[in-house]
């Protein structure tokens, strides 16, 4: 056991840095060009994972010392580090069939959100990718949309979801994009971001 422990370690030795350097490039992309995201191995007692403990370390602000991915205060950027590094496993095959992302939109907007849009649309060619979101950017670029909503009488509450149709979902964008009055313009504006969302997805 403690030979194959000492081979693992190696292994993983060895995977770090191109890891490391894998997530940066992501990261890069993700408007997080300064970003310093290195693979922390420490030798441990053996347990049935081996012998090494395994952490990120991350800073995302010039002059910080990189420090444990917990201990990062800004969710939209630890949605950010969380997405870069699934694109990496997805390319491998390593990561999880079915990958859920609950508010990766926090902090984020405007290119930023577009380019997450992009990656989530890249992690979904080859796994099921359920994301909640409230930008339209992301929304855009699902194949699949559902309305999550929330009901109360007064003693209870029930959410509903519900799979919306194709002029639902149109609908639905434009309510993101415009807010309580929907018009004619807004509508449209959401009919051209669902029509560059499959071009993308198409070409990319």
């Amino acid at each position: 056991a403690v030979t194959l422990a000492k081979q693992l370690s190696a292994k993983r030795r060895a995977a770090c840095e191109s890891f490391s350097r894998r997530v940066r490039q992501e990261l890069s992309e993700l408007n997080m060009p300064g970003v310093v995201f290195t693979v922390e191995q420490e030798r441990t007692p053996l347990t049935a994972f081996g012998c090494d403990r395994i952490q990120f370390l991350v800073s995302a602000n010039a002059g910080e010392d990189p420090k444990p991915m917990s201990k990062i205060a800004s969710g939209g950027e630890l949605s950010r580090i969380m997405l870069a590094i699934n694109t990496v496993l997805s390319e491998d095959s390593g990561a999880a069939e079915t990958q859920i992302f609950d508010e990766i939109d926090t902090g984020i907007s405007g290119r930023t959100a577009q380019r997450v849009a992009e990656k989530l649309a890249v992690i979904a060619r080859n796994h099921q990718v359920i994301c909640i979101t409230h930008l339209p950017q992301i929304a855009s670029m699902a194949d699949c949309h559902f309305e999550i909503k929330k009901s109360t009488d007064g003693a209870s509450t029930k959410t509903r979801i519900t799979r919306l149709k194709e002029d639902e979902a149109v609908t639905e964008l434009a309510r993101l994009l415009g807010g309580a009055q929907i018009t004619d313009a807004v509508l449209q504006n959401a009919r051209e971001m669902k029509e560059l969302a499959w071009q993308t997805k198409t070409h990319n």
